[in-house]
């Protein structure tokens, strides 16, 4: 089939190379998120799916919305056989979506209907889910509503951050859309709707949502600064500032340290929660590159009953 692609950041590369490697399928363009400022300097940089298509000689369009005139204009020129999108970031409007003649299919990292929205696993570590993985479906007006056309799963390992295992999936699920392209293609691959029972919404992380409650329980933090690393990174106050937390673990033998009270030994970290503690590994001072908790905490001079998050 002739493709055009869809996409905007780093994880939706690995969709993109291993479409252009299919000697089945023609990526006849790739459509992307407009250049936008970034770096210290704020230039504008393009998308790292503009950057691989520009290596691949493939053209790139760059609507400010994909309701654009000139772009539908030029996407009807294309007239591409089949859309597949892999975390695009805008929503697709209906004529856009009538545009190729097999639709606009999407990877989305999740066991559909579970977490539909833009931070798929960011939630399903959050949630604490055991299991998840990625699926390919037509994209329809609704959000992640459309029937489902395959699916892997991935376990979810104790440690995993979310861009650990967005990374696995992102891998995984090239191969996933590669093979639903083939099946769409040779007619043996058919659409199932979703069922309406297991609905859950995973709407984008927010840097409150991602503040540590330090009274709730020491799992519960271990997984939100598991879900918000490394985007958009999990965080709480110390002296006024902002520390941001990149690593922490539970601590099952230690409960004698109320929420957010700190306990500084030679080499550990600990800090109260809901119920036992978590010692904290890696943190980020605002204004300051990553660090062992430990030399932060010999810098900063932990005061006896001193307390994070107020």
């Amino acid at each position: 089939m002739k493709l055009v692609f869809a996409g905007t950041p780093e994880v939706a590369v690995p969709a993109l190379d291993a479409l252009i490697a299919s000697d089945r399928h023609e990526v006849a363009a790739v459509v992307t998120r407009p250049d936008a400022p970034a770096g210290r300097g704020r230039r504008l940089v393009a998308s790292p799916v503009a950057e691989r298509a520009e290596e691949a000689g493939i053209e790139v369009l760059k609507p400010a919305r994909p309701r654009d005139e000139d772009f539908l204009a030029r996407l009807r020129e294309i007239a591409p056989d089949c859309c597949p999108v892999v975390a695009y970031g805008a929503l697709l409007p209906k004529e856009t979506l009538a545009v190729p003649a097999r639709g606009w299919v999407n990877l989305h990292f999740s066991l559909l209907p579970a977490w539909r929205g833009a931070a798929p696993v960011q939630h399903s570590i959050m949630a604490g889910d055991e299991v998840t993985g990625a699926s390919t479906f037509l994209i329809e007006e609704g959000l992640d509503s459309g029937p489902v056309y395959g699916v892997l799963t991935e376990e979810v390992r104790p440690t995993d951050t979310s861009g650990d295992l967005l990374t696995r999936l992102a891998f995984a699920g090239a191969g996933l859309l590669v093979a639903t392209m083939d099946g769409i293609d040779d007619g043996t691959l058919h659409a199932v709707p979703q069922p309406a029972d297991g609905v859950t919404l995973a709407p984008k992380i927010t840097v409150e949502n991602a503040r540590i409650d330090w009274s709730v329980p020491a799992l519960r933090v271990d997984r939100v600064v598991r879900g918000c690393t490394p985007a958009p990174g999990a965080w709480t106050l110390f002296r006024g500032e902002r520390l941001k937390l990149i690593q922490a673990v539970p601590v099952l033998d230690r409960a004698d340290l109320a929420p957010g009270e700190l306990s500084a030994a030679k080499n550990n970290v600990y800090v109260g929660t809901g119920s036992h503690a978590v010692e904290l590994l890696w943190v980020q001072p605002q204004g300051k590159k990553p660090m062992r908790a430990a030399d932060w905490a010999r810098g900063v001079r932990i005061v006896h009953g001193e307390l994070l998050g107020s």
